[in-house]
């Protein structure tokens, strides 16, 4: 059998990347759409809770991202379809009683009304069907319709809550507006994906997600935790202040998501994970320092973009951005461990997520301790976990 052309396997892999990244780029920036008109027209305490809620339903929805790797890596190793399908819907049920018991105690820890806490769990569930179709797609190599759901993804979610905001809606009415544009999207991807008669052997079940979960939630507790923290050791402007910053550090950590979702299929064969990984450290290492100058040069316009009540965390939107160049880095050495089905990897991610919330309760007293506590752990975190996660993948290789 002869293999497919180096320059072949190249022109693929950035073709993949660009249909993948223009999809992303289009749902984050719908995403940067919602976080402006909220941080204007809810003020800054209003924006603090709004943002602290998206912040919980990411946390929440971690399993519909465990899902996704899941479902791909067994389709790559030839599981059937039609029963990773119906392992989507087990893990939807599952988030969904999640969901529900976690309001009450959620609503209290951020001392958050139950309305607007239910407002933004009710899409959990529905993110873990949508991962599943998108998980299809990956797997399959299908990169420009899995582009396409990314970006309808984002605008979904986003265009009727501005519109709820727009009209003078709350956080509650604005959130469940988004659950209902998500809802459609789950459908229209299942569409997209067909349906498929394909045998294949048994793919994993319920635990193998759950052992992806716990990977995925320590990169999401890694990126999300602050927020959460800023709230309770700041006061409400200054904790407004740290969410309104929080979207660099999103920017910096969403934006390559491409270069980890195409590579992630190859990862997932021990003949080309030690290249791939390489490759994807290497390409996101590159994107976050061109992203963290970016962002430094552009700072001063941020008060233009928002108004001058937020021009205080101008300066710092530069540490903000290397954050989430950080985060990056690591959950791409993460995914990395979910291909290789060698998830003991995110103790790293744990010890470092342990380390970053005593110092932050510890130390943490401004806007500018706690970007930095964040990037100094992120870091060290990332250098920890990259190179455990390239030793594993020699060792692949080897045996």
């Amino acid at each position: 059998m002869t293999s497919r052309p180096k320059t072949d396997r190249t022109g693929s892999v950035v073709a993949g990347m660009t249909l993948v990244t223009a999809g992303s780029m289009v749902a984050n920036i719908a995403g940067y759409v919602l976080h402006v008109p909220a941080s204007r027209w809810l003020g800054p305490a209003g924006y603090s809770e709004f943002a602290a809620l998206l912040t919980a339903q990411l946390v929440l929805a971690v399993p519909a991202l465990a899902l996704q790797t899941v479902v791909a890596r067994e389709l790559v190793r030839g599981a059937s379809p039609g029963e990773l399908r119906a392992l989507q819907q087990r893990c939807a049920a599952l988030v969904a009683a999640l969901a529900l018991v976690a309001v009450v105690p959620l609503a209290a820890i951020l001392d958050i009304g139950v309305l607007p806490t239910v407002a933004a769990l009710i899409v959990a569930p529905v993110l873990v069907l949508l991962s599943g179709e998108q998980g299809l797609l990956q797997g399959a190599g299908r990169f420009r319709e899995l582009a396409i759901v990314l970006g309808a993804a984002g605008v979904f979610r986003v265009a009727p809550a501005v519109v709820v905001l727009a009209v003078g809606g709350g956080t509650a009415a604005a959130l469940v507006a988004s659950a209902c544009g998500i809802a459609v999207t789950t459908a229209g991807a299942r569409a997209v994906a067909g349906r498929s008669e394909r045998a294949g052997r048994p793919s994993a079940g319920v635990a193998a997600v759950l052992k992806a979960s716990q990977v995925q939630l320590a990169v999401i507790a890694l990126s999300s935790l602050d927020l959460l923290i800023a709230r309770i050791v700041l006061s409400e402007d200054n904790a407004g202040l740290y969410a309104l910053g929080a979207v660099a550090t999103k920017a910096a950590f969403w934006l390559p998501q491409a270069v980890g979702v195409v590579l992630y299929p190859r990862m997932a064969h021990p003949e080309h994970s030690a290249r791939a990984l390489r490759t994807a450290l290497a390409v996101l290492a590159v994107l976050g320092a061109v992203t963290v100058l970016g962002v430094l040069v552009a700072s001063p316009l941020a008060p233009l973009v928002v108004g001058d009540k937020y021009s205080p965390v101008q300066g710092l939107l530069w540490a903000f951005a290397l954050h989430g160049a950080c985060l990056a880095i690591v959950q791409c050495a993460l995914l990395s461990a979910i291909a290789g089905d060698r998830t003991r990897v995110a103790l790293i991610a744990w010890a470092g997520l342990v380390i970053e919330v005593s110092l932050m309760f510890a130390l943490g007293h401004s806007v500018a301790q706690l970007i930095g506590i964040a990037v100094a752990c992120a870091s060290a975190t990332a250098i920890v976990a990259c190179a455990v996660a390239l030793e594993n993948s020699r060792s692949i290789v080897v045996s």
